[in-house]
């Protein structure tokens, strides 16, 4: 009501304002300016008249100092009675004309005859002015107009020893000069008159100001009619208005107050606890003063929505303003409405809180616990067993799992948490799951159908209290996932009104759990897929020992991967990357990359040159994608590839955008080798660098993907010093151990990205285990070659390969004398295999054919391949090396010596 006033009085103002051309307070400021005008004005010629007539009186009052100063000078007598008083007197008046800053000093005779004067040719002629006076010894001023113009005079007697006068004197200024000093002190006047004027016209726009705002630029009949608007307004509205000053009485009452409170005619100006027809409580308030909003009342058999404030916010007198409106009616309808209001605050937080991540049982654990206790004293959620797994739930009832319960109380006969649960046709649930509609049990004590499931559960369930029951379908894209019960103890029963409620819950619950049963299915597929395509089993070797950990992120899996690939000559090459993005896609790009890698290797390529084929292969994977139908995200990856050479403990990297690998050095102390840092794989035009390493036989090199070190919570350099704090200090622990470790170490409990972690430990192989040979460029150094393997596998007891082995060891060499260049060398590596390598200056491979019955050569390499395990050539800076491995006989006994 305050407010339907308060709206009234602006827009009554404001359109009577618009219309008038003269307000009270404009009135007010023009008279009040036209006052300061006159007082300013009558101020300024009172000051000028009185400054000019202050300056007469001074000129006078000079004037008659300077005439009677030089009237009584010493020698002036003297000078007169001279023959020539001119010659004499005319200097000394001159002098004393500009010293005093009089305009004249003229001495005359009795009879007015001049002595001196400015101009020296008035000299002689008779003085202008009056000398009867100053004869018989008075002072005497006036104004003439004298030779100098107009002229403010004084004359005065000089008197002779005998005392006569026996001549005068006259001194005075030129009214001028008057005027000019009247006039240098007119600005001054003006100013101040100006100032007074500012002053008095900024102290007017003030109260003009305030008396503007306190009648709103209303003009006197303006406002006489806007006073009576108000008070047709304050008796016409249904609300009632009372004004109560600070001493409890009743200033103001419209007709409605009066009639809600049935007030007598005469209340104003009576004290509210005066008043009998006050009902107690309400006087009270009223007397109180203290604010109040919406309270409700019982006064005069009504209920009254009473609002109370004080009047003195804004400077006025203390007291309170009350507006009272009759609820009586509204009451049953506000009850109704904050039902309402209560229900939407509900699905408002059950949008907000159901469905906060792609987890099955968080989502039900999430609804169960938004309905309690504000819609039912129990929920529970039972789900198909197979949703749970992310596959599609049965036809019926059968095999759902509780996964959610939650309740006022703990100690609830409910079925708990985890049971796997076979509904019956009779029962709620199973009627609700088979024809997706929600059921409602007002009483559990008469439903049969219930009691049959359990009869002891059923029981114990009624005893506790449970007589009510809404069980709704978990339904989404017309399939139904579970049911959602709805269980009351406390409250009144549910009703049909409650129904939709109920519906509403579990609809915005049922998305998000498919969504999540959908996730988990894609995530499993991933993770499937991702796992098939990771190594199962570290393959056999004896270079390094190798402990590994991959884990897939919660939120999806990526496309981290490694690998352990054994390369000829007892060396094994180590590769981690990862590929951009999650799901499907990056963990099927994945393993392109990873098979691309194991064919690259059987080249026994370089690693640079290894990340270069790499590099072309990623982007051929680009173009291809970029050009599809439905083109995928463009693939981006990183890679770090190794060759460790367990004879000569070198170890050869090269990186693509990844991260560089950790190395413990048999000491314990940890670092990070200085790499060159490549781009990531697909930008192309970047050359790949290499570097290589010697490693101490016990060094731990470590490999991994930047899910181990980056996280949203710290910086990478932190990631990387806490990495290199897990590794520190411990030379002989397995790698296995380390793995551990280093994840427990790193870690959080639910990573967000993929971790792919390789840590191997270098071994050297004896040297007893190696011998090699300079071969010359002679066919006849082949026979010697040939005894000399022959002695070397006798020493290793190996002599029952000795026959092959030569065959093999005779071809290769006949080869590289025939078609290579020097230098040629020759290597025997006893390991897991027998390996042999032919190294030569040429960069020729040889290939091998299959030679006709008339052909003469073409048979050598023919017979390597079918006398050895494995064959193959690889290219050195130097030249290239042709090898070949034999199968030992007895490689258990061989390793244990």
């Amino acid at each position: 009501m305050s407010d339907l006033i308060g709206r009234f009085r602006r827009i009554s103002w404001r359109s009577l304002a618009g219309k008038s051309p003269r307000s009270v307070a404009g009135q007010v400021f023009v008279l009040q300016v036209a006052l300061v005008v006159v007082l300013v004005a009558c101020g300024v010629i009172a000051l000028v008249l009185q400054s000019e007539r202050d300056t007469t009186t001074e000129a006078k009052r000079r004037s008659i100092a300077v005439a009677q100063t030089f009237a009584h000078a010493p020698g002036v007598q003297q000078a007169l009675e001279t023959p020539d008083p001119s010659k004499v007197l005319q200097p000394l008046t001159e002098a004393g004309r500009k010293a005093a800053g009089v305009d004249f000093i003229v001495v005359m005779d009795t009879k007015g005859i001049r002595y001196t004067h400015p101009i020296p040719s008035k000299i002689g002629h008779r003085f202008v002015g009056t000398i009867e006076p100053s004869l018989h010894g008075k002072v005497y001023t006036e104004s003439v107009h004298g030779p100098l113009g107009h002229e403010v005079q004084a004359t005065v007697p000089i008197y002779g020893d005998n005392g006569k006068v026996i001549a005068l004197v006259s001194a005075g200024l030129k009214v001028k000069n008057v005027t000019n000093e009247v006039d240098r002190q007119l600005p001054i006047i003006l100013a101040a008159g100006a100032g007074a004027f500012v002053l008095s016209t900024g102290g007017t726009a003030l109260v003009g100001r305030r008396l503007r705002r306190q009648t709103h630029s209303l003009a006197p009949a303006e406002m006489t009619r806007m006073y009576e608007h108000h008070d047709t307004v304050l008796h016409s509205v249904r609300e009632g208005v009372l004004i109560v000053d600070d001493d409890g009485q009743l200033l103001l009452a419209n007709d409605e107050a009066r009639r809600l409170l049935e007030l007598p005619p005469e209340a104003e100006g009576h004290g509210v606890r005066e008043l009998s027809a006050l009902d107690p409580e309400m006087a009270q308030l009223l007397a109180s003063g203290r604010e109040a909003t919406d309270e409700v009342h019982f006064a005069g058999g009504r209920l009254l929505a009473v609002n109370q404030r004080p009047t003195d916010r804004a400077g006025g007198p203390r007291g309170t303003v009350v507006t009272l409106r009759d609820s009586t009616e509204l009451q049953a309808v506000s009850g109704r409405a904050e039902v309402t209001r209560e229900r939407l605050e509900l699905l408002y937080d059950a949008g907000l809180g159901i469905g906060t991540s792609l987890d099955v049982v968080r989502t039900a654990d999430e609804l169960a616990k938004v309905a309690v206790p504000r819609f039912a004293d129990f929920v529970t959620v039972d789900l198909a067993d197979a949703v749970l797994h992310g596959e599609e739930p049965g036809p019926s009832a059968t095999d759902m799992r509780r996964v959610a319960v939650h309740g006022i109380q703990e100690d609830h006969p409910l079925y708990e948490k985890g049971r796997l649960i076979d509904f019956l046709p009779s029962t709620p649930q199973a009627r609700g799951y088979d024809a997706g509609h929600t059921e409602l049990v007002t009483s559990l004590s008469t439903a049969t159908g219930w009691h049959i499931q359990d009869p002891e559960r059923t029981r114990q369930i009624l005893e506790y209290g449970i007589h009510s029951l809404i069980a709704a379908p978990i339904q989404a894209r017309g399939v139904v996932l579970g049911m959602a019960n709805f269980w009351r103890s406390k409250r009144d029963p549910f009703d049909e009104e409650e129904l939709s409620l109920a519906e509403e819950l579990v609809a915005r619950a049922a998305i998000s759990i498919d969504n999540a049963r959908r996730y988990t299915r894609e995530h499993a597929l991933a993770v499937t897929l991702q796992r098939s395509l990771l190594p199962r089993a570290l393959p056999e070797q004896s270079a390094l020992e190798v402990g590994y950990r991959y884990l897939p992120a919660q939120s999806g899996v990526s496309g981290d991967w490694f690998d352990v690939i054994p390369l000829p000559g007892s060396r094994v090459a180590l590769a981690v990357g990862d590929v951009v993005g999650h799901g499907l896609h990056a963990a099927a790009t994945m393993g392109r990359l990873r098979t691309a890698v194991h064919n690259f290797s059987t080249l026994d390529l370089p690693p640079d040159e290894l990340l270069s084929h790499l590099d072309d292969l990623v982007g051929r994977i680009d173009q291809d994608e970029a050009c599809a139908a439905e083109a995928a995200e463009i693939v981006g990856a990183t890679c770090l590839y190794a060759i460790y050479d367990p004879v000569t403990r070198r170890c050869v990297m090269a990186r693509a955008g990844h991260l560089a690998p950790a190395l413990v050095h048999p000491d314990g102390s940890a670092t990070f080798p200085d790499l060159p840092a490549g781009p990531p794989l697909g930008l192309g035009g970047m050359p790949f660098q290499t570097a290589e390493l010697e490693l101490p036989e016990g060094s731990q090199l470590v490999l991994y993907t930047d899910g181990l070190v980056e996280d949203r919570s710290r910086d990478l350099d932190v990631g990387m010093e806490l990495l290199r704090r897990a590794l520190a200090g411990h030379p002989d622990r397995p790698p296995e151990v380390s793995c551990q470790a280093v994840l427990d170490e790193l870690l959080p409990a639910r990573p967000k990205d993929d971790v792919a972690l390789l840590i191997a430990r270098t071994r050297a192989l004896p040297p007893g285990n190696v011998a090699d040979w300079d071969v010359p460029r002679d066919p006849a150094a082949v026979s010697g070659m040939r005894g000399a393997v022959s002695d070397k596998l006798q020493e290793w007891g190996l002599a029952e390969l000795g026959f092959g082995m030569e065959l093999v060891l005779s071809e290769l060499i006949t080869n590289a004398i025939r078609y290579g260049s020097e230098p040629i060398h020759v290597r025997l590596i006893r390991d897991r295999t027998l390996i042999c390598e032919v190294a030569d200056g040429s960069s020729t491979s040889p290939h091998l054919r299959y030679a006709a019955t008339t052909d003469e050569g073409g048979r050598g390499l023919f017979l390597v391949s079918q006398m050895t395990e494995r064959w193959g050539t690889r290219y050195t800076p130097q030249g290239k090396v042709i090898w070949a491995e034999v199968t030992l006989p007895d490689i258990t006994g061989l390793l244990a010596e």
